[in-house]
């Protein structure tokens, strides 16, 4: 089904071309912009920027899952820090990154440290949401029959509430994943100092160059369902829960 929608998508664009006749700056035809595209994954500056924003993609996703998964289990295993840190949390969620960017290269500078920090904000929230749900939908039965055996904390956590909240974190780690990409090419882009996929479409911004915008946008939607894709598979490896509900 995602094939037939993505050849719907270019038989509509071909036609809309076709028919209308429209300026090719305004919209090229899916034919110049494939051969564009088939040429940018032959070029190595242009794979040396998709391996650069992927690379500052998945350090934002490592820092802000370090941050994220602490901070969710704090959330739901203390309702005084669920309390006070939920309303703070939101509402940094109503900040814009383009906003944010800036201010990180003044603190950060304009080079990697920026870029990872953007990534890592962009990613936290989705995240730390998926951690505080699947540690809540634990059974507390389970925990507490946990607990008269002599589990504690820590004990608590490795054997019965992580297990069973894997599922919940590694769909919060897959959207952030994605999200990371979204972050990696808007630091670029606002800060700049690196080269990435971000300061490529800068480029091709500036001197009007839409078949490679095209081609840089396809590029970083396949870049984003390929970790989204790769993500699923993991789940669906790691989720412990799978073979009980088979049977």
């Amino acid at each position: 089904m995602p094939l037939l929608a993505i050849a719907a998508v270019f038989l509509i664009w071909q036609a809309t071309y076709s028919i209308t006749h429209i300026n090719p700056v305004l919209l090229p035809s899916p034919g110049r912009v494939l051969a564009r595209l088939g040429y940018e994954l032959t070029n190595p500056m242009f794979l040396r920027a998709m391996v650069g924003t992927l690379g500052e993609a998945a350090l934002g996703c490592l820092f802000g899952a370090a941050i994220a998964l602490p901070v969710g289990y704090a959330i739901a295993s203390w309702k005084l820090v669920g309390a006070g840190l939920t309303p703070l949390i939101a509402s940094s969620q109503a900040i814009p990154a383009v906003a944010i960017a800036p201010l990180l290269a003044l603190w950060a500078g304009y080079g990697l440290a920026s870029k990872v920090a953007l990534c890592a904000i962009m990613v936290f929230f989705p995240m730390l949401l998926n951690t505080v749900l699947g540690l809540r939908q634990v059974d507390h039965q389970l925990i507490e029959a946990a607990q008269l055996d002599g589990a504690h904390a820590l004990s608590l956590l490795a054997f019965v509430q992580a297990p069973l909240a894997t599922r919940a974190i590694l769909t919060g780690l897959r959207g952030g994943f994605t999200l990371s990409i979204t972050g990696a090419v808007v630091g670029e882009y606002v800060i700049g100092g690196s080269r990435g996929l971000g300061q490529v479409v800068a480029v091709q911004s500036n001197m009007n160059d839409t078949a490679g915008l095209f081609s840089t946008v396809i590029t970083l939607c396949v870049m984003a369902v390929t970790i989204h894709v790769a993500m699923i598979g993991l789940e669906a490896i790691s989720d412990p829960t799978k073979e009980m509900r088979n049977k």
